[in-house]
């Protein structure tokens, strides 16, 4: 299997997005934003078809939109978190802006496909550096407000008095998920995010209680459900992206099993 330099660029950059999604996905969960991060990858693919339709790599549209989407949504704040039929229309209308920049440049249906599920087997050596160098960058930017976000999620009364800002944090966190959902599309596609950004930590914490070993464990089964899947697929010839969300879900499945219920019930500690 790896004899052939496609699936050692396949491996890379799973590895590379596996890593950054299972470290940030398990932030989004512990902070309640799922929902929040599908949204964003909705408005990515907007970003990325408006990127085709002028003539730029999608990765680069991916990344600019996700990112002020990422910053408006931090700056709404609180109320879009609460409202799921804010957050709804906010992927109705992305998902209908990239259908409607698709009407003007209908040539590029295929690359279309490929970004609603993800083509990780067509990852050329130059998206790989990309995406390393995009995931150095988020899992700095996550190490540098961690400590402060965790405090003013878990706290936010108290945080604020103290001087940590909730909202300038939100926004923050939301700038580090955009990269990570940007990076994500690229192997498993904006609709099948959830796959590597929430499957893994989801699992993680139904495993684990504290916050250190959460954040190790989601990284470490992203990983290995990314690799399982591509080696699923090399050998049954079935999509890369189905057979990554395959075992995400077989995952979290055996973890919310009766016999580790006991786990679920305690709350994460520092």
């Amino acid at each position: 299997m790896l004899a052939y330099d496609f699936m050692r660029h396949a491996f890379a950059a799973a590895a590379v997005v596996s890593l950054v999604a299972g470290t940030v996905g398990y932030f989004l969960v512990l902070r309640g934003q799922t929902f929040a991060g599908h949204a964003l990858a909705h408005v990515g693919f907007t970003g990325a078809t408006g990127a085709v339709l002028v003539g730029i790599a999608p990765l680069w549209g991916l990344v600019i939109v996700t990112l002020a989407a990422g910053i408006g949504m931090g700056f709404i704040g609180e109320r879009l978190a609460e409202r799921d039929v804010a957050i709804g229309l906010v992927l109705a209308f992305a998902l209908g802006l990239g259908l409607l920049f698709l009407h003007y440049y209908t040539a590029f249906a295929s690359q279309a496909t490929a970004l609603l599920f993800g083509n990780v087997l067509a990852v050329e050596p130059r998206t790989v550096w990309i995406l390393a160098a995009l995931g150095a960058v988020t899992l700095g930017m996550l190490a540098a407000i961690s400590r402060p976000m965790l405090f003013a999620s878990l706290q936010p009364q108290l945080a604020e008095a103290k001087g940590v800002s909730p909202r300038r944090y939100g926004v923050l966190f939301l700038v580090v998920v955009a990269l990570t959902t940007a990076a994500c599309a690229q192997i498993v596609g904006v609709l099948l995010v959830f796959a590597l950004m929430v499957g893994p930590p989801a699992a993680a914490q139904r495993l684990t209680t504290t916050l250190a070993t959460g954040v190790l464990l989601s990284a470490l089964l992203a990983l290995a459900e990314s690799w399982g899947g591509l080696t699923l697929a090399f050998y049954s010839d079935w999509p890369g992206s189905f057979c990554i969300v395959l075992l995400s879900g077989a995952v979290y499945v055996l973890a919310a099993l009766p016999w580790n219920r006991a786990l679920t019930v305690r709350p994460v500690r520092p």
